[in-house]
């Protein structure tokens, strides 16, 4: 391990271009590259460093890259900047049968001409290295490995990654720790760091408190690359426990009403150990204005949603006439994308909530924004939706119960039952609803059937006729929403 902690060498600047390329067929595969449908025109280099000294049996570098992209013009929208990626790659002169799949090209010239690269990832070695760094505090070039001095870690652990479908990247190291390598990053503040350490700080049990963490200070501005956690060994995934219920036809509620409470439990902790901020007019007629923007962009992308708009808008229309006479409502800051697989069940039964890195899609500044708690609340609500309409022998009433038994358990630890606000609520339901057709329209169009349900019992809780939609859940084998 030692080379990897004392080499502070940069790579060949004709390294980027080598494997241009390659990079350009291969990332778009990438369940987390985020620029889907629009080609890779080129890459730039944001920082490369390397872990392993070059021309041995592996290579190993760090790149952090710029992925540019043709973007359609709006008139007046300020021009964004290329996605940036995080990128740990390896060579070899040939791949063992083993990382067939980690396998990203054949250089064909410069530094690495001959070489094979490949996501190194799904080697051990690699992730070895960077379980070394994290344990000793390493620096290596742009890039800082720290760590929380209280928590042991053990040198040794064994790696392996975890290849169900994520919008990042994780290890697990000897079922002992998970480290999440952020894929997509930005410069700033990373919440998925800012809230665990936050929450561990007040005593609060239901999140992991982070072991250690890395980041990449660059031209004074610092990148969140990746956090190590505690592996809950033996958890049950929200989603998957909850799709295992209803295969058998069992009841749910109990386990709602739990993460009800646990949701309150984060929520509360959440509100004492950081800024909370009242809600006035101005400020929920911005939300509304951003509600009643995204719905339009959603109805000119997915034809299928017009005829609901003018119900969808009455939500939103109703939550800016109360504040208008009046009404305010507390924001703070709050998990930001909540969902049954956000959350794991310990084997003695509690729930933990995980991934605090919000929407990757919303830009970090409004990810740390305060913002009503019922937000989360209407995620999970939109969750147990999501659940239902996944088994493959429907369960009438499951997911009613799991709502009002969620919204229970919440009550029972904040005093507040998010449905004493039913119009906060319903405008959260909406926004998210919108949210998920677009999503799905985009990317699994066999489950538009899903958040369209939503849309036609949500529009017609305006008191307007909603036309009808044809039912056809999606295979329960489709991945998680």
């Amino acid at each position: 391990m030692s080379e990897a902690v004392t080499r502070t060498v940069t790579t060949s600047p004709g390294l980027l271009a080598s494997l241009d390329p390659l990079l350009r067929e291969w990332l778009p595969r990438q369940r987390w590259f985020a620029g889907k449908g629009r080609p890779v025109t080129g890459f730039s280099q944001v920082a490369a460093t390397e872990l392993l000294p070059p021309g041995g049996k592996l290579g190993l570098y760090h790149l952090l890259v710029r992925a540019h992209q043709p973007v359609a013009p709006v008139a007046g929208a300020p021009e964004q900047p290329a996605d940036c990626y995080q990128l740990l790659i390896g060579d070899r002169e040939a791949l063992p049968p083993r990382l067939a799949p980690a396998l990203i090209g054949h250089v064909a010239e410069g530094p690495l001409a001959g070489r094979t690269v490949y996501d190194a990832l799904y080697d051990p070695r690699p992730s070895e290295l960077l379980l070394e760094a994290l344990r000793t505090g390493a620096r290596v070039g742009a890039l800082r490995f720290d760590r929380d001095g209280s928590q042991e870690i053990r040198s040794a652990l064994v790696p392996r990654l975890v290849t169900s479908e994520q919008s990042n990247s994780s290890v697990v190291y000897g079922d002992t720790f998970i480290l999440k390598l952020l894929r997509r990053v930005v410069p700033g503040v990373n919440p998925d760091l800012e809230l665990p350490l936050a929450l561990a700080r007040e005593g609060c049990d239901r999140v992991p408190a982070p072991t250690a963490w890395f980041h990449a200070d660059l031209a004074g501005e610092s990148y969140v690359l990746g956090v190590l956690q505690p592996f809950v060994q033996g958890a049950a995934d929200g989603w998957e426990l909850a799709l295992r219920e209803l295969a058998k036809g069992e009841d749910f509620a109990a386990e709602a009403r739990a993460l009800g409470r646990a949701t309150a439990e984060v929520h509360l902790a959440l509100a004492r150990t950081l800024p909370t901020v009242t809600l006035g007019h101005t400020q929920v007629q911005q939300l509304v204005d951003g509600m009643v923007e995204r719905l339009a962009a959603a109805a000119q992308a997915v034809p299928a949603l017009r005829p609901y708009a003018p119900g969808l808008r009455s939500a939103f229309e109703a939550l800016a006439r109360l504040a208008a006479e009046g009404s305010t409502w507390t924001a703070q800051r709050i998990h930001g994308d909540l969902h049954l697989g956000q959350c794991l069940r310990s084997p003695g039964g509690p729930w933990w909530l995980i991934d605090f890195e919000g929407e990757p899609s919303k830009p970090l500044a409004e990810r740390r924004m305060p913002q009503p708690p019922v937000r989360d609340v209407a995620g999970m609500l939109r969750s147990f939706d999501y659940a239902a309409h996944s088994a493959a022998l429907p369960v009438p009433g499951w997911a009613d119960a799991c709502r009002a038994a969620y919204c229970s358990g919440y009550a029972q630890v904040s005093g507040v039952d998010p449905r004493t606000d039913p119009v906060l609520l319903r405008a959260y339901e909406t926004d998210k609803a919108v949210y998920e057709v677009v999503y799905e329209a985009r990317h699994r169009p066999d489950w538009l059937s899903v958040p369209m349900s939503a849309i036609h019992r949500l529009a017609a809780d305006a008191g307007t006729s909603a036309p009808s939609i044809p039912s056809s859940p999606p295979s329960p084998r489709r991945p998680r929403p």
